[in-house]
């Protein structure tokens, strides 16, 4: 989420402290995977975890947690696999299946299949010849809509992709941009599912001519573009659409002073990509069992519960706990895009490169 969704937190641009998990550590283990008795996670700048869930991992399996958060997805992505031989952690966390191939292809992670991995639902599972990545979190990547604006300019949201070429969506999409932001590579995806390897340039080209905004993450989309945002609204945004995640409609809910009846964004179903993230132990990791022991624990029911009130992402072990808030402002999607991992392997690159030929110039 990263996803997402991800999302940091979607709850960030509603002012919201998250909790980052940063156990403390030894004086020698300052090099991120350091003293056997602390086990060091490698994340995007999405993580957050309750206190007391980290307490109970580190009670549990004797080792301290520390986090390194890196930056968006693609760039944590991409800087583990620069520094893969003297890896900054244990365990990498937030690769998700737009950029599974990227990190599998360059050897980032060893195998290990992690206890629980039976309690993954099944649509979630990937390399199991192998193991080398474990499913934690899902989520989905779709345009969210400012119900407020629409109502007050007597307009009817756009409900597909289609509907944002019209004309009457004119100047009001804020989307990221496909080549720096993990929500922005899943739009474009969810496109070239839609419209074929072919059809998503035409695609796109309409909804350059129809006005569409790119930013380069999330943050600044969802929280200074987006009217319908808690940041959007303080920063007199005047864009009442935005790729964000299905999940950011409880977000506004759930953190905001009062909290309303009914979410103040909507989220228009037929413009979803769903996004599935993974941790891996990383190769050449210092500490391999205190990274088994956590990417035992990120699949454990007391994380998979506590996760989506944190991450605003969904869960993907069975039985874990969906909290009501999303089942009732922020559903998945029922027939969102996807696509084969390989596909997005043998595509990804020269879609980004169209895409910033066509969207960019």
């Amino acid at each position: 989420m990263g996803i997402t969704k991800k999302v940091t937190v979607l709850a960030v641009g509603l002012g919201l402290v998250t909790l980052s998990a940063c156990g403390s550590s030894d004086g020698d283990d300052s090099s991120g995977g350091g003293s056997s008795k602390t086990v060091t996670l490698v994340s995007h700048n999405s993580w957050a975890v309750s206190k007391d869930v980290v307490a109970a991992f580190e009670k549990q399996s004797g080792y301290q947690l520390k986090v390194l958060e890196d930056g968006d997805a693609g760039q944590a992505v991409n800087k583990a696999i620069l520094t893969k031989d003297n890896p900054q952690g244990d365990v990498f966390f937030g690769v998700d299946n737009t950029l599974l191939s990227r990190a599998l292809d360059n050897g980032l992670f060893q195998p290990y299949e992690a206890k629980g991995s039976d309690l993954i639902l099944p649509e979630y599972r990937v390399d199991q010849d192998k193991h080398r990545v474990t499913p934690v979190d899902s989520g989905d990547v779709c345009v969210n809509y400012d119900k407020a604006w629409f109502s007050e300019h007597g307009l009817t949201p756009p409900k597909s992709l289609d509907d944002l070429v019209e004309p009457e969506y004119k100047d009001l999409l804020v989307t990221e941009n496909a080549s720096t932001s993990s929500p922005g590579l899943g739009f474009l995806l969810g496109t070239a599912a839609e419209y074929g390897d072919e059809g998503w340039q035409d695609y796109w080209k309409k909804l350059r001519a129809n006005g569409v905004k790119v930013v380069d993450g999330w943050e600044q989309a969802y929280n200074e573009e987006f009217s319908g945002s808690a940041g959007g609204r303080k920063a007199k945004a005047d864009r009442p659409l935005v790729v964000s995640y299905a999940s950011s409609p409880p977000a506004e809910v759930i953190y905001a002073d009062p909290k309303p009846d009914t979410a103040p964004t909507g989220v228009a179903e037929g413009t979803c990509f769903r996004q599935v993230e993974y941790a891996g132990l990383l190769d050449n990791a210092k500490n391999p069992e205190g990274g088994k022991a956590l990417l035992d624990f990120l699949i454990s029911k007391r994380f998979q519960d506590d996760m989506p009130l944190n991450m605003f992402v969904y869960p993907v072990r069975e039985a874990a706990q969906v909290p009501e808030e999303f089942v009732k402002f922020g559903p998945q999607a029922k027939d969102p895009q996807t696509m084969d991992p390989e596909k997005i392997a043998t595509n990804r690159d020269q879609w980004v490169k169209s895409w910033a030929s066509l969207v960019l110039k």
